[in-house]
């Protein structure tokens, strides 16, 4: 199993308060699966995200990632677990803007002691993956929204990583550029990787094989998706 969290909880002291957000909540994701976070505002999945990307740690329960429990590690710990098992993209890019596409992709590599040469022709590489190899010298601000989220897609791929954590892929593309991302994400299942989508759209979870929804800090349902969207089913929308 990839990931195993047992009785996960996590609960945040502010002020005088205590907010659990996470209440004993348990999950195994196999290898190569694409599962669907869903949930309202307040649900706990964006702190189930932060768990499951190693962002943030428990407050009680276990966390099994790849065979190693990273429960009870230090920062310093997680952030080597990051760099090597998982790859993330984000609503917002999350892009260096001095940087041209392909020394944003080669980024990761820099923290896992590749050189110089390796690294940029490993991103190089991927950035042709994602349909980009034209538009490797360029920097972000001379990029589409759609391009940037390929970008942010490749510099999740560069390390090879278990598992690529998607936080709101598409919340700030449109209609057309949001179906094409959710294609390149089908590929990216396809080729082996295993994917986590969070996001509170429904027709974007659609995509997914597995959807799992949220509520008050509780896992509500767990099921697999019987009508998967995919790039063969399902026409491109037009946009007027």
């Amino acid at each position: 199993m990839l990931i195993k969290i047992q009785n996960l909880n996590r609960t945040y002291i502010m002020g005088a308060e205590k907010v659990e957000a996470l209440k004993d909540v348990s999950l195994n994701i196999a290898k190569n699966e694409y599962v669907a976070l869903m949930g309202p505002s307040g649900s706990g999945k964006s702190t189930l995200m932060n768990l499951l990307g190693c962002l943030d740690s428990p407050t009680r329960g276990v966390y099994w990632l790849n065979g190693t429990e990273v429960s009870t590690m230090d920062d310093s710990r997680l952030a080597a677990v990051r760099n090597k098992e998982i790859g993330f993209v984000f609503q917002t890019f999350n892009l260096l803007p001095r940087l041209s596409a392909l020394e944003n992709v080669a980024l990761p590599l820099v923290y896992s002691g590749v050189s110089k040469a390796d690294r940029l022709k490993k991103a190089r590489e991927v950035l042709e993956s994602v349909g980009l190899g034209d538009r490797v010298n360029h920097k972000p601000n001379e990029l589409s929204g759609g391009q940037r989220q390929r970008v942010a897609v490749a510099r999740a791929l560069v390390n090879d990583p278990a598992i690529i954590l998607a936080d709101e892929p598409t919340g700030n593309l449109d209609t057309k550029t949001s179906y094409e991302i959710m294609g390149l994400f089908e590929q990216i299942h396809k080729a082996g990787n295993t994917v986590i989508l969070v996001t509170h759209e429904q027709d974007i979870a659609q995509h997914a094989h597995r959807i799992v929804r949220m509520r008050d800090g509780l896992i509500e349902s767990d099921i697999l998706n019987p009508e998967i969207i995919t790039m063969a089913n399902t026409a491109p929308p037009v946009v007027e």
